[in-house]
């Protein structure tokens, strides 16, 4: 099967509607323009779709021209971030708060070029499931699409995704073959004191001095309570006290996130902050509520199908564009949910050097569109790996 050439139609085509998602971002659940481009796109190549899995979700299948049972899955995610863009280009988001900010566009864009490709090469064996998962950004929209039967419906056998990363050149892929990304857990803890004025501290409990001393000892759960061999991450990330300058007010609000690579790690470390947070607050007098939420799982790919991937990066790019020893990311990714109920693999795409350029969720980044052939390549040459014509 022929490929994608590089600033052939169907890579302008992909620069295109990658251009005009960016230009109109939507986050979590609120993907109705994204899905319902993407769902008309999809239905101009002859796929047969689904729209309405998680809310905004998009599903389209694609048959080859030999029938067979096998049935792969790949995965692009959909949805922006909050995030007020300070880009200045054509392209820049429409929508005041809102940023593609971490390449969603691009992974459709990918995805719909290797769509469109394979719909007009039909030469496999066997069923792609093309799926376009909303609310990746902290909402866990695919535990959403795995819970409404998203494996089932389809009769998945595996399931591949891919992420691209600023810091990795561009024409380089990155396989790991165990863990890929850390979990994601969310806490919100609400300090409850007694509020009075500034001047007479003494006649209140002061959840602001209980909100620092509480602060200082969650950051003390890594450093002095994990495995120093393990990896773990503990941030606050928002703290939400007072009105004005003469009252100390009744309660303080502290958000954060909490970061592994491992089941047991985590498990320390939410038990850790719950006993923290109570004995610390208890210590003041003051009372406290907390909300913790697990968000993803660590994202961990199955080793064979790893391999699976690197074989044909190997063959697309060459060996030397493969890399196989990155370090995972304390980033999560709720791919980790779809790799729970099926096998698969979970792999990163260069986006070019951060120098001169911005990261992942900075208000500058942008997209390389130059890496949107490679991408849909990528994605056709897997197809082709596991879906073969000749078993």
């Amino acid at each position: 099967m022929t490929s994608i050439a590089q600033n052939s139609e169907l890579h302008q085509l992909m620069r295109a509607w990658r251009t005009d998602l960016h230009a109109h971002p939507e986050t979590a659940y609120e993907e109705h323009r994204s899905a319902a481009k993407i769902a008309e796109l999809l239905q101009s190549f002859n796929l047969t779709v689904h729209t309405g899995l998680a809310v905004t979700g998009v599903i389209a299948v694609l048959k080859g021209n030999i029938a067979g049972e096998h049935t792969i899955a790949l995965r692009a995610d959909m949805d922006a971030l909050n995030l007020q863009e300070l880009n200045e280009f054509e392209h820049r988001s429409q929508y005041p708060g809102k940023m593609h900010g971490c390449g969603h566009d691009g992974h459709c864009a990918m995805l719909l070029g290797a769509a469109k490709h394979l719909s007009e090469n039909r030469n496999f064996s066997g069923t792609v499931v093309f799926i376009f998962q909303p609310a990746e950004e902290g909402e866990a929209g695919a535990k959403l699409m795995c819970d409404e039967g998203l494996f089932d419906k389809y009769s998945i056998d595996a399931v591949y995704g891919m992420h691209n990363w600023p810091g990795l050149a561009a024409g380089k892929f990155a396989v790991h073959s165990g863990p890929v990304m850390a979990s994601m857990d969310v806490f919100d803890i609400t300090i409850t004191g007694r509020g009075c004025h500034a001047g007479m501290p003494h006649l209140g409990i002061d959840p602001i001095v209980v909100s620092a001393a509480v602060i200082n000892t969650l950051q003390s759960i890594v450093s002095r309570y994990i495995d120093p061999l393990q990896s773990a991450v503990v941030s606050i990330t928002q703290v939400h006290a007072g009105d004005a300058y003469n009252v100390i007010p009744d309660s303080v609000k502290l958000s954060g996130t909490c970061r592994a690579f491992t089941a047991p790690v985590k498990a320390q470390i939410e038990a850790q902050l719950k006993a923290r947070v109570a004995s610390t607050c208890a210590a003041y007098g003051a009372s406290c509520e907390i909300h913790y939420r697990n968000v993803a799982l660590c994202t961990v790919n199955h080793k064979a199908h790893a391999q699976i991937c690197a074989k044909v990066v190997a063959d697309l790019v060459g060996e030397d564009q493969l890399v196989q020893d990155m370090a995972p990311s304390m980033g999560a990714e709720d791919f980790a949910f779809m790799l729970e109920a099926r096998p698969g693999a979970y792999i990163w795409i260069g986006n070019d050097p951060l120098e001169g350029g911005a990261g992942l969720h900075n208000p500058h980044y942008d997209f390389n569109d130059e890496v949107l052939a490679l991408g849909a390549n990528y994605w056709v040459a897997l197809t082709l790996d596991q879906l073969p014509l000749e078993a």
